[in-house]
């Protein structure tokens, strides 16, 4: 059997053991403690309602109670709250029958089994601790910036693990298209999500979530922070393009010069975090015509080149034909971004250099152009040569089912009688 010294220092271990752990407070600690010693104060004697349990954990100190009433020695005595007189009179003298005395537990007599129950009890609620104050933690960080170092790289997602090793995971759909990382690099996302998963912490970052790019915009713009300058809406296609819409409430401060900084300076930061997306910032208007106008950039628009229909949320929108591979942007971007940030469906129309021209009837060109054609032009609505000359090419194709060459030699002709007029 082991010595009573030996037992002690294995109770000093459980402390030494557990003392130190982080992320969680030493007033959580000391009732995970107290709750686990009470565990195995009920199983040795059957309760510890009479049992009073003093811990310091930062000292590792611990000392144990019992209270228990004095009976006399010729009764039947219940060991675990009562105590006969002559037993009683040993721990104070001055006791008497039907008064309470109390006296000090030492632990280490619990023995071996005891105290190696202890150390598993505490073990598991400490893990669960840890866990309540992890989800605690990262549901407070939920819509703000977290950053974990990579750890490893699966086909369907990223894990990354943060300061105190806690695992963060990036799923696919979630990094940016350009996103390339070597372990050990140190990742920054959005939090998204914090849920259980089969009782394992899940927690889920973003890169691509317009949240992330308005947190960066946060960091980087003194005047977002502080307030002077607000984010108002935010479109992106991650890894391509974004537009980011500011105002201030300030008349000095100009949003989208602060927001750009001189040479691009301040922007830049955040175009290098998400891998050189293209950012337009524009200048929030509340007249819609003028934030169509802004959010078509860099394409030039007159304002009253722009006929809303509110009703629909819907815009047509009149251009030059120099403007309009600007207005629509590579691979459909700049009109897909300016549709998102304004809430409304935005259909490019090409604008008739002459306006003063008198439109012309398509039959009247049967003589150059199929009869055929022309019927197939009619049938979606386009009666009229500025009717086919308003619409782009492109749109052409998609609502009929005619050759390039014939949209183009079509074009062509049309294009030719406003000319020559």
């Amino acid at each position: 059997m082991p010595s009573r010294k030996q037992e002690k220092i294995r109770l000093s271990d459980v402390f030494s053991e557990f003392k130190e752990l982080k992320n969680i407070d030493k007033e959580a600690f000391s009732r995970v403690l107290e709750d686990a010693f009470r565990s195995v104060i009920a199983k040795n004697y059957g309760s510890d309602e009479n049992f009073d349990i003093i811990i310091n954990p930062t000292k590792g100190d611990l000392e144990i109670y019992r209270t228990r009433t004095v009976v006399d020695d010729n009764e039947a005595i219940d060991d675990v709250r009562q105590v006969g007189l002559s037993e009683a009179q040993e721990l104070d003298p001055d006791a008497q029958v039907g008064e309470e005395v109390v006296d000090k537990v030492d632990f280490a007599s619990f023995g071996r089994r005891m105290i190696l129950n202890l150390r598993q009890t505490l073990m598991s609620r400490i893990i669960e601790l840890q866990k309540e104050s992890t989800y605690n933690k990262y549901v407070d960080l939920k819509g703000q910036i977290a950053s974990g170092e990579l750890y490893q790289i699966w086909k369907k997602e990223m894990l990354l693990l943060d300061e105190k090793g806690e695992e963060l995971y990036i799923p696919k759909p979630n990094q940016i298209p350009g996103d390339f990382f070597k372990k050990g690099e140190i990742i920054r996302g959005v939090v998204m999500q914090v849920e259980n998963k089969n009782q394992k912490l899940h927690i889920t970052l973003s890169r691509t979530s317009p949240l992330f790019l308005q947190r960066l915009f946060e960091q980087e713009i003194p005047e977002i922070h502080d307030g002077l300058i607000s984010i108002r809406n935010i479109a992106r296609i991650p890894g391509e393009r974004a537009k980011v819409a500011v105002e201030s409430f300030d008349n000095r401060v100009d949003p989208v010069g602060a927001c750009v900084g001189a040479n691009g300076t301040r922007i830049h930061a955040v175009v290098r975090e998400l891998r050189n997306e293209n950012i337009d910032v524009i200048h929030y208007s509340e007249d819609m015509a003028i934030y169509i106008q802004r959010a078509l950039a860099p394409a030039k628009i007159p304002i009253s080149s722009i006929h809303l229909n509110e009703a629909e949320k819907t815009a047509e929108i009149y251009i030059k034909p120099a403007e309009i591979s600007l207005a629509i942007g590579r691979g459909g971007y700049n009109i897909k971004l300016a549709s998102m940030i304004t809430g409304y469906h935005l259909d490019i129309f090409r604008e008739l250099e002459n306006e003063d021209v008198e439109d012309i009837e398509l039959d009247e060109f049967n003589d150059e152009i199929d009869q055929w054609v022309i019927d197939v032009l009619k049938g979606i609505g386009m009666d009229t040569a500025k009717d086919v000359l308003n619409v782009p090419k492109g749109e052409l194709l998609n609502r009929t089912d005619l050759e390039e060459e014939t949209i183009d030699e079509v074009i062509r002709i049309l294009q030719a009688e406003f000319e020559n007029d």
